[in-house]
Parts: C-alpha cells; structure tokens; sequence
C-alpha cells in the first residue's frame, strides 16, 4: 500500500477537501471540557481555527510559507470578525466533525462558513471573516493563485 499513514503519519491529519470546502475530525477531550464535561465555550475557536488552517494546508496555503516571505512578503492570516451560534454541547470523548466552507473572496478578505457537527447533529455554526496582513500590519490583496483554491463552490 503507497501512500498512506504508515509511509507518511501526517496523512489524514489534516482532514480532507470536499468539493464545497473541508472536513476535519476532531475529538473532544478532557483538557477541552468545563468541570461538567461539556466543551469549554472558548474551545469551539479552536476547534474551528484548526479546520481553517487545515484548509488552507490542503489548498497549498502553509502558514510557514507565509511568515517566511515566499510571496514576496511576510504575511499572516487574522481573522477580523466571527459570529457564532452555539446550538448544542459538545462533551468529552464525542468524536466532532468540523466543516468548512468560503463563501465569499473580496481584496483582502476572505469570508467562511463553518459547522461543527456530532453525527448530523450540528451543535455550533460560525461566520467568519478573516483578512491578509503584511509586516506592517496593513491589508493585502488576496494573491491571484489562491483565488481558484478558496472560491466559493456551488452547492
């Protein structure tokens, strides 16, 4: 067998793209939960900003690339607004699945959709809204080549 974990234990790490985005699997554990083994609500973030970044890993966006200046520039992804809606808990040891999506590209901007879901039970939705920035701190244009990578896809 070529190709899998045992030649490259990074394989799976990083979920898999879909043809509307990405989905990862997480786990919960203990260190995620509150005294009463529900998720910690600042923990969602986490959980969510893992999907975004293993997104961007799969599309061929590595955030080492980015800080080493390989486009020209140093540049860092920061996300400027996100809304979340807490549906249902999440507890420990419940395997999640984290989705998502772009749903529009603008400049410097990039807006996403994200869900994560127990089964098909979606226990958290988030919007968010996340910019391109130099060294300097100031926007930049989203680069041409990830546009194909990260447009939105029909669903």
């Amino acid at each position: 067998m070529s190709g899998g974990a045992a030649e490259n234990p990074s394989v799976g790490l990083s979920g898999e793209l879909t043809p509307f985005g990405h989905r990862l699997a997480a786990r919960v554990y203990f260190a995620d939960t509150d005294f009463t083994g529900v998720v910690y609500h600042a923990r969602y973030l986490e959980f969510l900003e893992r999907g975004r970044s293993d997104f961007l890993r799969l599309a061929g966006v590595h955030h080492t690339e980015l800080a080493d200046g390989k486009h020209g520039e140093t540049l860092a992804w920061v996300v400027r607004r996100m809304e979340i809606d807490f549906r249902q808990p999440a507890r420990i040891d419940d395997i999640l699945t984290v989705e998502t999506r772009t749903e529009a590209i603008s400049g410097a901007r990039i807006f996403m959709a994200q869900r994560l879901l127990r089964g098909a039970d979606v226990l958290v939705e988030a919007r968010v809204e996340a910019a391109i920035i130099g060294a300097s701190g100031k926007p930049r244009r989203f680069p041409r080549e990830w546009v194909a990578a990260f447009a939105p896809k029909a669903e």
